[in-house]
């Protein structure tokens, strides 16, 4: 039970920290996308380089911020049937739909996006824009390092539901106060 325990808080920390770092990815890339508007709009100037680097910043984000939004329970789901039940009753929930959805279409994402990736760094592929960003396969990677983090949250998320199936202590969770909306 103790390596159980280890796992889950190991990975919650690395989500933690990876999810935190990623989020001041956003400052950076609201700042690229003034200058990009300054830039164009004001002086006439357009970078095409410039302009690819929020949406590749963007991509970053969400991708590695998936596992950091499962470890804060911030994943759209159906609350009308999951809010209003048991800590138990949620747990259940949560472990077999790791087991039965999540890690599934992680394993699907990860098996069809290998080549893709795989491909891209053979080749060490580059932007097809004229003037875009070196280094595409870098993006592409995040697509693996996504499955990666995501498929490693979903694997803590069902052994911390098991921990509270099973009673562990330090897993119960807290009864939330549910009052009008």
């Amino acid at each position: 039970m103790t390596g159980l325990v280890v796992f889950v808080n190991l990975i919650d920390r690395m989500n933690e920290r990876i999810g935190r770092g990623v989020a001041w990815l956003t400052l950076l890339m609201v700042l690229i996308t003034f200058a990009v508007v300054i830039l164009r709009y004001v002086y006439a100037i357009g970078w095409v380089w410039l302009q690819e680097s929020y949406v590749w910043l963007h991509g970053t984000v969400f991708m590695l911020g998936a596992g950091y939004t499962l470890l804060h329970n911030a994943h759209v789901r159906v609350d009308i049937f999951y809010r209003p039940n048991s800590a138990r009753y949620k747990a259940i929930i949560d472990l077999f739909g790791t087991f039965l959805l999540l890690l599934p279409v992680i394993g699907i994402v990860l098996f069809v996006s290998h080549d893709y990736v795989l491909k891209s760094w053979q080749g060490l592929e580059e932007s097809r824009e004229a003037g875009g960003l070196p280094a595409l396969f870098l993006l592409k990677s995040v697509i693996v390092m996504f499955c990666v983090l995501i498929g490693l949250q979903g694997l803590s998320l069902a052994a911390r539901s098991y921990l509270v199936l099973v009673g562990h202590p330090e897993f119960q969770p807290e009864e939330e106060e549910t009052g009008p909306i």
